[in-house]
């Protein structure tokens, strides 16, 4: 079974912000019951603990609800809960009041006067911060202010000094404050991250978009010409033949050489487009991941290796920095070509394991993993991907250099760290 370490790692990044900010607001209803309600039997004794614990127990539970349909709120999962916040707040000015009535005119005793006192202190402020959750920035200074105003006038009409009202008063905009900007800056922090996240699908499809226009160019730069050509010829042919003209022959023997030519021309526009180059494959999969936020260091050189081995190796770079965008929440991710005897290895490995699986069968011909096995069993080689040490995932390809091949072509670290050019797209969704 998955401990709750492996399910966390499994978490995106946006995920694990989440959680935590969630489970950070959930807690507040624990603090709640767990600073008052439990010790009140021990200050006041159990007949007025019993009267004190199940309305705090409804705003405890009714702060974690808000807090919970708050946070959807913000991640665009609800609407603005308006109806919980309202009950809140009504809830939570109901208990102040009562907390400072119970103060000035309940049972006499510093216990009942400290217990009454930590209610108002910790219900007020809580509640107050959990409504700042889930409204506009701009509002939630007036949240505050309304509240202090509140708990000014109400301890000042329940009898209580101008002076103690005011320091009431200020006690509830000062936690209430720090509460209402923890709950705002949190939910700032949420919106980045999502945005962010964001940003990098947004990325991912950009560079899957740029790949097909440039492939739509080519073939348009490749065919539009020609095309063009045939259409003109073969209405000269059809008004030829029209009049008996023998030219109507010579003709279209001059449409069926061009369209042969396109035909060529078509082929070697996909062969050029399926066949990759390793070296510039390799530093487009670095500057891809480093423009991603992932730390890629890649050592070793493609520059001696013949272009089959070159092409199918190629792919599976092509293929693993996929997984490791789209998939996988790495922070880094290593790639290394070597040569071993008369076998060429390359080892692609990130530590996003548990996100980074992906499927073994494939979508479409060519894609995922068993697509990569199809390309390197054509010439010969093996495919090893899962996750080791419990915390990466690891792709090993090895491909048996052919036997005109010498061990010349043993790998040396890449002659510049530089940034890479502008990197070819990586993507399984565009493999032909």
């Amino acid at each position: 079974m998955r401990g709750p370490g492996a399910w966390w790692r499994a978490q995106s990044t946006p995920a694990k912000v989440e959680t935590y900010t969630r489970w950070s607001f959930h807690s507040f209803a624990l603090i709640e019951v767990s600073t008052v309600g439990l010790p009140a039997f021990a200050q006041v004794g159990a007949p007025l603990a019993l009267v004190m614990l199940p309305p705090l127990t409804v705003h405890a539970l009714l702060v974690s609800v808000t807090s919970s349909r708050a946070l959807d709120w913000t991640c665009g999962r609800r609407e603005q809960p308006v109806r919980l916040i309202a009950a809140l707040g009504v809830l939570t000015a109901l208990l102040g009041i009562a907390a400072l009535a119970v103060s000035e005119h309940g049972p006499s005793g510093d216990d009942v006067d400290t217990t009454a006192g930590t209610f108002f202190v910790v219900v007020v402020p809580f509640g107050v911060g959990m409504m700042a959750l889930g409204m506009r920035r701009r509002r939630v200074l007036a949240l505050l202010s309304g509240f202090a105003a509140g708990t000014w006038v109400a301890a000042f009409l329940i009898g209580r000094p101008a002076a103690t009202a005011a320091a009431t008063a200020l006690a509830v905009l000062l936690i209430g404050g720090v509460l209402c900007l923890t709950s705002t800056f949190s939910v700032w922090l949420l919106n980045a991250v999502l945005e962010l996240d964001t940003a990098r699908e947004t990325r991912t499809r950009l560079a899957v978009a740029e790949e097909r226009l440039r492939f739509g160019r080519d073939l348009h730069d490749v065919m539009g010409r020609n095309l063009a050509v045939i259409a003109l010829k073969s209405e000269l042919a059809v008004q030829l033949a029209r009049r008996e003209r023998p030219e109507a022959v010579e003709q279209m023997i001059e449409v069926q050489r061009i369209a042969r030519e396109s035909q060529r021309e078509v082929r070697e526009v996909v062969r050029g487009y399926r066949e990759v180059d390793l070296g510039v494959e390799l530093l487009g999969a670095q500057g891809v991941l480093t423009a991603a936020g992932v730390e890629c260091t890649v050592t070793g050189s493609a520059s001696e290796l013949p272009s089959a081995v070159q092409s199918a190796l190629g792919w599976v770079v092509r293929e693993a920095t996929t997984n490791v965008l789209r998939h996988g929440d790495a922070g880094h991710c290593r790639v290394s070509l070597g040569v071993e005897g008369t076998r060429v290895v390359l080892t692609v490995e990130n530590d996003g394991v548990e996100r980074d699986r992906v499927p073994s069968t494939p979508t479409s011909k060519g894609s995922g993993l068993a697509g990569l096995r199809e390309r390197l069993s054509a010439v010969d080689g093996t495919l090893e991907a899962g996750p080791v040490d419990g915390d990466r995932f690891r792709v090993v390809a090895e491909v048996p250099l052919p036997a005109t091949a010498t061990s010349s072509s043993s790998a040396s670290p890449p002659p510049s760290s530089s940034p890479s050019p502008a990197p070819r797209p990586v993507n399984e969704e565009v493999a032909p």
